[in-house]
């Protein structure tokens, strides 16, 4: 592996996706910055990372300020690398029936869910138009296409992350900038889901729930494409679930 003079950001560096990003691009060669509020949860992934001699950086920030997400770009591009490619990985879902969303439990999850990815992204895009490269990445999630029941506020987040992404891609696309939209159609392997949901699942099947791994090759791949047939939209679900 070569150690390239690139830098990947990942926003949400969580313990499942964020992280499995964050290792398939620092396998990769590439200098990765991963970011959350709380850096001190970032420690055992960047010492895992260093161990293995890669570049790694575990850094506090607050995604729905404007100054920090600002002075975040400035840094990596000023003490790491021209960044390459950013991912916006914050989730939000936060179940609550209509009758129990609060104005302001509603601009939280606004603010974590869509505020922060449009503030990402204009900050990617500002770095990377300059140079005429890059790729910017949203994760989104079921949410982003389909309102349920009890998830008013998370969806409207997601729908608007959503149509930030397909108003950034149009705009930058010609650019030579890949900007793209990952809707997480099912429930990913986590502790949580571990012992809240599968722990009474019957007849399960092998590969029935997504693993955050396979999710980060896809958005290596979507990295890896060739501009001539660039994805916008990738659906990403287990071959049980249903549409």
């Amino acid at each position: 592996m070569t150690q390239k003079d690139q830098a990947v950001l990942v926003v949400g560096a969580g313990d499942a996706i964020g992280s499995a990003i964050v290792r398939k691009f620092a396998r990769e060669g590439y200098k990765v910055v991963g970011v959350r509020r709380n850096a001190e949860k970032l420690e055992p992934l960047v010492k895992e990372m260093t161990d293995e001699g890669l570049t790694v950086h575990g850094w506090a920030c607050d995604a729905r300020k404007e100054e920090a997400i600002e002075e975040l770009f400035k840094r990596i591009e000023t003490e790491v690398a021209p960044l390459e490619v950013v991912v916006f990985n914050i989730g939000a879902n936060v179940p609550m029936s209509i009758l129990d969303t609060t104005t302001r439990k509603f601009y939280k999850i606004w603010e974590m869910a869509c505020l922060s990815g449009f503030l990402t992204g204009r900050e990617a895009a500002k770095h990377m138009l300059p140079r005429e490269k890059g790729t910017i990445i949203f994760t989104g999630a079921t949410a982003a296409v389909k309102g349920s029941a009890g998830f008013a506020a998370f969806a409207s987040a997601k729908h608007g992350l959503r149509a930030v992404a397909q108003s950034m891609a149009r705009e930058l696309g010609p650019n030579n900038i890949h900007v793209a939209h990952v809707v997480i159609d099912a429930a990913v392997d986590t502790p949580w889901i571990q012992e809240n949901v599968l722990a009474t699942r019957k007849n399960r099947k092998p590969d029935d729930i997504v693993e955050p791994n396979s999710i980060a090759d896809n958005y290596l791949n979507l990295h890896k494409q060739s501009r001539d047939a660039w994805t916008f939209e990738l659906d990403l679900r287990p071959w049980v679930e249903k549409w």
